[in-house]
């Protein structure tokens, strides 16, 4: 527009062409009295005055023009600065639109990963309370299998031939029983019972046994418990089978002496009375093993162990191999207190005996003395 109005501004400056003008109809706002004295003026003032009135009418057109140019920028750029207006608010509801929008997706972003967290942290405490609970149950099955094995050997080391005294007090002799404790029924019976044995009974001298502790044995007592194990390596286990189980256990028969130390380094030798109906059977196949050579009210056998005829009470199995192999009382002994120190000493390492140190260092003392005794060739009368 400002183009065109620099051409109208151009064209009116020029020299007007001479000759006549078709008269115009008078703008608003012009007088009527140039178009009179045009009129009125001879032929000379005639062409000045249409010149003139040609260029006030030409100027009267372009201020026109240039006003209605004007007034159509002005609708135009109010017409432009509506639209923006209208453009920058929805420029604006779009930027709060997105705002609200990202808001929300990082609100729900973290609602997620904490949601996640939280789940996982759950199924941790979840699997953790579970691992605890396996590894107690774990514990009370070990436990209770060790007891049961425990009663197992106890049960087996009782029979009608060789009863537990411990287990069965109740079949020893009144003038031994009245001394138990903790084995009364009620109090006059046991009264009276001491009464009787007090007259009946001879005086028998008290002996009272001296004890002091080994260091050296005390030292690798105590190594050996902070972390109990069965390996012969450790120096506790190593020279307890150089002094005492490895001589406890070598018999005449070496092939067999192996086969029982293995069985009772494992725990999986049985010892059983032997049944007098079984003699029979066994009779045509226990050359071998130290059958029965012949049959009086006590059984004198070949040991299998010793090779030397005895009278054999009681016969072994080596795991489920089946087969029987009868002992004399002496190798039953040392078999049975070779046993017991085992069984002992597995009950420290599966934690079943709460004493004091001292205390389970005496008891494996006693066992130790129980197995050189047995190799010597001292047993008690019972078995």
């Amino acid at each position: 527009m400002r183009r065109g109005q620099t051409h109208l501004e151009e064209d009116s400056q020029k020299e007007p062409a001479v000759g006549y003008w078709k008269p115009l109809m008078p703008s608003k706002g012009s007088k009527e009295e140039p178009e009179t004295g045009c009129q009125d003026a001879g032929p000379g003032d005639e062409s000045q005055s249409a010149e003139q009135c040609n260029v006030s009418r030409l100027r009267s057109s372009s201020v026109e023009i240039r006003e209605k140019g004007s007034e159509f920028l002005k609708e135009e750029l109010h017409k432009a600065q509506k639209e923006l207006k209208l453009k920058d608010k929805e420029c604006e509801r779009l930027s709060k639109v997105r705002e609200q929008l990202e808001q929300e997706l990082e609100e729900l972003t973290a609602s997620l990963f904490e949601e996640a967290h939280k789940m996982v942290r759950e199924a941790n405490m979840k699997q953790a309370a579970a691992e605890k609970q396996l590894k107690e149950a774990r514990g009370k099955i070990d436990m209770l299998q060790a007891e049961v094995t425990a009663l197992k050997t106890l049960v087996i080391t009782s029979t009608p031939s060789s009863p537990n005294w411990e287990l069965h007090p109740q079949l020893q002799s009144p003038s031994k029983a009245v001394f138990r404790k903790g084995h009364a029924r009620n109090k006059s019976t046991s009264s009276a019972m001491i009464t009787a044995a007090s007259h009946n009974a001879a005086p028998e001298p008290v002996s009272r046994e001296c004890k002091e502790v080994d260091s050296v044995l005390f030292t690798e007592f105590q190594s050996w418990k902070e972390s109990p194990t069965l390996d012969k390596s450790c120096s506790f286990l190593d020279r307890i089978y150089r002094e005492d189980v490895g001589p406890c256990l070598d018999f005449s028969k070496q092939e067999l002496s192996e086969l029982v130390r293995a069985a009772v380094e494992q725990n999986t030798l049985t010892i059983e009375p032997v049944a007098s109906q079984a003699l029979s059977v066994v009779k045509g196949s226990a050359e071998d093993c130290g059958g029965p050579n012949r049959f009086q009210s006590q059984i004198v056998m070949k040991c299998a162990l010793s090779g030397l005829p005895r009278t054999c009470k009681h016969r072994i199995t080596l795991g489920d191999s089946g087969n029987y192999y009868y002992i004399s009382p002496s190798c039953r002994a040392r078999i049975t207190a070779a046993c017991n120190f085992f069984t002992y000493i597995r009950y420290i390492q599966q934690g079943l005996v709460r004493q004091d140190v001292e205390l389970m260092f005496w008891e494996v003392m006693r066992l130790r003395r129980e197995m050189s005794l047995a190799k010597l060739g001292f047993y008690p009368n019972e078995i």
